[in-house]
């Protein structure tokens, strides 16, 4: 009978510091950069005014280099942790918008693009008519008239939008 012992040697990670005030703004706002790492720049390398977790000033800067210092956009987006592609779109939202078209925008439909007035109006008609017809009526309804398929969760929320303005429906 042979024992054998096995030895486990574990290293324990580095404390993560806690996030400061400057990264929690930047979060906020959608301006922290996911990976301050890959900005290679030497303005963000050195410590300073230019910091790489600041998306904003991160895209600024690498625009700023394509622009006015006329540097290649394959090699500025590398140094800035950016793809080509990226990198066309932060010229051109630039181009467009100047610096606000740097920032991020929240993901997702602006409003509710199936629910136009024409649509909404339906609905109030439909519920007038009947004031005992389903969000389930309603969505067979919308599909059978108007050839909009729209989920019974989207009739509600304009629903309940309505209602908080003052129009009232029986759901």
């Amino acid at each position: 009978m042979c024992i054998c012992y096995i030895y486990i040697y574990t290293t324990f990670p580095e404390r993560i510091p806690m996030e400061d005030n400057k990264s929690r703004e930047l979060r906020q706002c959608r301006c922290l950069n996911p990976h301050p790492e890959k900005v290679t720049c030497d303005l963000f390398t050195k410590a300073g005014f230019f910091d790489p977790r600041d998306l904003l000033q991160v895209k600024y800067e690498m625009v700023r280099k394509i622009e006015v210092e006329k540097k290649t956009i394959r090699h500025t987006a590398r140094e800035f942790g950016f793809s080509r592609p990226s990198a066309y779109k932060a010229l051109d939202s630039f181009q467009k918008s100047g610096v606000t078209g740097l920032l991020r925008t929240k993901p997702g439909p602006r409003r509710a693009h199936k629910l136009n007035d024409r649509v909404i109006q339906f609905i109030e008609a439909q519920k007038a008519k009947d004031p005992s017809m389903t969000l389930s009526d309603l969505v067979g309804r919308i599909e059978n008239e108007l050839g909009v398929v729209v989920h019974r969760r989207s009739i509600q929320r304009v629903m309940n939008r309505e209602k908080k303005r003052g129009v009232q429906y029986n759901a």
